[in-house]
């Protein structure tokens, strides 16, 4: 028979529900393009003339729908369009209204990412977890799922501007994918909810001392991509991209959990400076 003290200690935290709630939003692919280059310079300056004469309006009318096309800088890609829509399904008509265009007969996609906004709800899901506990509630019983569905209608109401963002106008992005460590040694998703949650509030510590600097979108694709999400940060000054991401690696959540895939930056170029910009020319900023 258990002591007194055994038989009032508090349930630990690995009798806390493990997986925090999250909320979704845009569907959003990025795809990376090799540009061909020596074809392309075979072609006549009419017949260029007349290519882009039939894509600029295509791309320009992929814009007013939340598309973004940048120049990228190395040896990854040439081009960059990123993609904010409101389901797979218009994501998959973007990529056949750029599979007719004669344009695309000379950009070869080497690279594309899908997953959805995400966003994480580390502490309100410790909050309601531990008071659904303590009110005796079972996961997933008809009570809990009422519960759970409350405060995410709630949180979706309050969150519709970040679930469906615009894409910034920043003139730089840097995009990369990333994992949660999932080792032998190291396993984010045995730690304890709290744990994470403690970690996690760290980690935002820091990007919110950049605000008005960077802005930063998370997607989620676990079950989408090969990683777990794609991170975008939009900035005019891509140094901050450094400075932010150096000064997170000292997290530990970073430090210890955090595997990273390749990154990537562009420079904007509007779909009407395309012309310009396959002449040779990057278009100034503005």
């Amino acid at each position: 028979m258990p002591s007194t003290s055994e038989a009032t200690r508090p349930a630990s935290s690995s009798e806390l529900f493990p997986v925090p709630l999250t909320l979704e939003g845009c569907s959003v692919l990025h795809q990376v393009m090799r540009f061909r280059w020596a074809e392309w310079r075979k072609l006549a300056a009419a017949d260029r003339r007349t290519i882009l004469g039939e894509a600029v309006p295509v791309l320009e009318g992929l814009e007013k729908q939340q598309s973004a096309l940048y120049s990228v800088l190395g040896h990854k890609g040439d081009l960059l369009l990123i993609h904010f829509r409101r389901s797979f399904e218009d994501l998959k008509q973007v990529e056949l209204d750029l599979a007719r265009t004669t344009l695309s007969d000379y950009m070869e996609v080497t690279r594309s990412y899908l997953s959805v906004v995400e966003l994480g709800l580390y502490d309100s899901s410790l909050k309601l977890f531990q008071s659904l506990r303590d009110r005796g509630f079972t996961p997933h019983s008809p009570e809990w799922n009422r519960e759970i569905e409350e405060l995410l209608s709630r949180q979706r109401e309050a969150m519709q501007p970040r679930l469906w963002p615009d894409i910034p106008a920043s003139r730089y992005v840097c995009f990369y994918p990333m994992d949660r460590r999932r080792g032998e040694e190291k396993n984010w998703y045995t730690l304890p909810i709290e744990e994470r949650q403690r970690q996690m509030e760290e980690h935002g510590q820091v990007g919110r001392r950049y605000a008005g600097k960077v802005r930063q979108i998370i997607t989620g694709s676990i079950g989408f991509d090969d990683w777990e999400w794609g991170v975008d940060l939009f900035a005019d000054d891509p140094i901050i991209f450094k400075k932010l991401i150096y000064e997170m690696r000292f997290d530990e959540v970073s430090a210890v959990y955090a595997l990273f895939g390749s990154f990537l930056v562009g420079v904007r170029c509007p779909a009407s400076a395309l012309p310009e910009l396959l002449e040779g020319r990057l278009p100034s900023e503005g």
